[in-house]
């Protein structure tokens, strides 16, 4: 099976994306690395280009510089084995530049995180080790039990899922990151200019929803999920932008030719695995290896489904709009209730025989999640490392264990 035409176009967009970033930034351009799971909107709306902490994690570790940039983290005083994902890209900066992945990352103007953990906050404050580059933190708040199924709420009814207060102690944060961002920019923040950002998000995620339940219903499934990944995340780091919008919808219906065409990536389909956690950007060709031997395909990663569930909100105050797509994103994936309940939901929705569920430890709840889907019948395998440090993983180890684990789904 070759590989999806969206998502080739998705990584050639992303170089050449990069490379006039970098032309950019050379010629006293300005950029921010913010992280995943702070706004982006206002900096797409103010036409300020940013990179994302965590994409940029992934192409250091799939470039196999993610071992040195650890080493740098080290040699400069901080932690190398906490927070890996997070403190990538700050020990790229010492990285050789001839050697460094696609040119290396260009020094940043700002930072821009929310406080999701005790040792985040000191991640992205360590960038300030240079005076020229700013930063603003998001504040971190308590998730709340959501008043029903938060996939059905999220988009309209958002205070039941997250809470009032939190969503307005977001907003309030939105305004003085605006403030910030103009103060260091002698730009001028246009509302007109996010609700269309807002607009042209919904749009993609209503595609990314499509597509998801393509996938989700298809028998044999039609993709594979290390080319659904890029094709779907590439474009998140656009969202807002009409190439994003377009990218998604050139996704969905290439899927949905492939479904409508009876395209296997399996000969013999006998098993239907679900990848809980991040990527595994070391060794993504892992995700393949099994299909041809066991006849075990992956039909599910968090990527596609996150963006189907998790990022459609529609209101009419955009900056409150916005705080409701934020406010909560890390409880979706991770905090109890709210994460095992929708994990076993797409489970049960895909159809999969098992679970692998890699847990880093800057994960919270994971064991929540895997309890969860183990009482909901579906078997789950537990791979403890970090998708980010190679250190950690012992590729050959979880390659046996998941052909035991998948030799016992078929018995």
């Amino acid at each position: 099976m070759t590989r999806l035409a969206s998502t080739t176009a998705a990584l050639t967009h992303q170089r050449e994306w990069f490379d006039e970033l970098r032309d950019s930034v050379a010629a006293g351009g300005m950029f921010a690395l913010v992280n995943a799971d702070a706004p982006q909107e206002i900096l797409r709306a103010m036409d300020i280009p940013y990179v994302v902490n965590q994409w940029w994690a992934s192409i250091v570790t799939a470039k196999q510089a993610a071992t040195e940039s650890l080493e740098v983290v080290a040699k400069s005083g901080y932690p190398d084995d906490s927070r890996q994902y997070d403190v990538l890209a700050l020990g790229s900066r010492g990285l050789d530049p001839e050697r460094a992945p696609w040119g290396g990352l260009p020094k940043p103007d700002f930072v821009i995180a929310e406080l999701s953990g005790d040792a985040t906050g000191k991640v992205f404050e360590a960038w300030t080790d240079d005076p020229s580059i700013g930063y603003f933190a998001y504040e971190r708040t308590a998730a709340v039990t959501p008043d029903g199924d938060w996939w059905e709420l999220a988009p309209r009814q958002w205070d039941r899922v997250f809470g009032a207060e939190r969503i307005a102690l977001m907003a309030a944060e939105n305004r003085l990151l605006i403030e910030f961002l103009e103060q260091r920019t002698g730009r001028t923040f246009e509302l007109s200019r996010l609700e269309r950002v807002m607009q042209l998000i919904n749009e993609q995620e209503e595609y990314n929803r499509q597509t998801r339940d393509l996938i989700a219903s298809a028998r044999p499934t039609p993709v594979r999920v290390s080319d659904t990944i890029p094709a779907v995340m590439i474009p998140q780091w656009h969202r807002g932008s009409e190439w994003g919008r377009d990218a998604a919808l050139a996704l969905r219906d290439e899927v949905a030719a492939m479904v409508a065409a009876g395209s296997a990536v399996a000969a013999e389909e006998r098993s239907r695995l679900m990848w809980v956690g991040r990527g595994l950007w070391s060794d993504t060709a892992m995700y393949r290896r099994f299909e041809e031997e066991f006849g075990a395909v992956f039909v599910w990663s968090m990527y596609l489904a996150i963006a189907a569930d998790g990022y459609i909100r529609y209101g009419s105050d955009a900056i409150e709009t916005l705080a409701a797509r934020f406010v909560g994103i890390t409880d979706l994936l991770y905090a109890p209730p709210l994460a095992p309940e929708w994990y076993v939901k797409e489970a049960k929705g895909h159809g999969v025989d098992g679970v692998v569920h890699l847990v880093a430890d800057d994960v919270p709840g994971a064991a929540f999640i895997t309890l969860a889907l183990e009482e909901a019948g579906i078997p789950v395998l537990e791979i403890r490392a970090s998708n980010a440090d190679p250190r950690t993983l012992d590729l050959t180890g979880v390659e046996r264990a998941m052909a035991d684990f998948i030799t016992g789904l078929d018995r």
